[in-house]
């Protein structure tokens, strides 16, 4: 774990002792859940602490307001799977309030057996659809910032994501390093949905060649009603 601080500090992000063993502790459950169900194809320490931990980190160097303590950021972590980026972000980042949202019942209650083990508190681990979930009043435009590294087309990610952000705030997308195309398809759907193509960062993650893409889409309007469309439909007909 000694190399997730020193490639953590690589991107500017100071790690303590006990947040280290936080994430010790996270791999240790993470790896022995895993024995008993699907939750990630990446297992080796080395991989996981770049491919997942650090991956997850790595959202501080292109959208630095989430470091400042002071700061008050409400985060919805959609299509969480095994907590990233959500977990690695609160682990990192205590002040900020994260909810983890995910549609396996399964994968939500090993979230909460982490978030116990770690003692986190301002996390929840919620079990819900993204078609669902954005209807509710307690969730619909409600928060600051919704990220998501959920492996889905950019136009159907947003139909799931931007609903729940409030006007003002932002919806980043995790993506491959090559997207622009897939970006530039996506822009129809971000406009009807409320939303606006602010820019697309890069980074490589540290000692690494692997290269990560964010798309930054900031809410500029109200979501219309309509959306999102009942389950299944935006994967089957993104909107064009």
């Amino acid at each position: 774990m000694k190399r997730l601080k020193e490639k953590a500090e690589k991107i500017n992000i100071s790690l303590t002792d006990d947040q280290i063993r936080q994430f010790q502790t996270y791999y240790e459950l993470l790896i022995e859940k895993n024995k008993v169900m699907n939750l990630t194809a990446i297992t080796e320490l080395e991989d996981v602490i770049t491919k997942h931990f650090l991956d997850s980190l790595a959202l501080a160097e292109i959208y630095p307001d989430i470091v400042n303590p002071d700061s008050h950021y409400e985060i919805l972590d959609l299509g969480t799977g095994a907590g990233f980026p959500g977990l690695p972000l609160k682990i990192a980042f205590p002040h900020l309030e994260i909810t983890l949202m995910d549609s396996l019942n399964k994968r939500v209650k090993f979230l909460q057996e982490v978030i116990d083990a770690l003692k986190l508190t301002g996390i929840h681990a919620v079990h819900g659809r993204a078609e669902e979930a954005a209807r509710n009043k307690e969730y619909r435009e409600h928060f600051d910032l919704c990220v998501s590294r959920a492996v889905a087309n950019l136009s159907t990610l947003s139909e799931y994501c931007i609903p729940f952000v409030r006007v003002g705030g932002n919806f980043i997308s995790y993506k491959a390093s090559e997207i622009e195309e897939e970006a530039e398809k996506a822009k129809k759907a971000i406009q009807v949905l409320g939303g606006k193509l602010v820019e697309i960062k890069k980074i490589t993650l540290p000692d690494t060649d692997l290269e990560r893409s964010f798309v930054i889409i900031e809410k500029a309007k109200n979501t219309p009603k309509t959306y999102p469309r009942k389950a299944g439909t935006a994967s089957k007909e993104p909107i064009k």
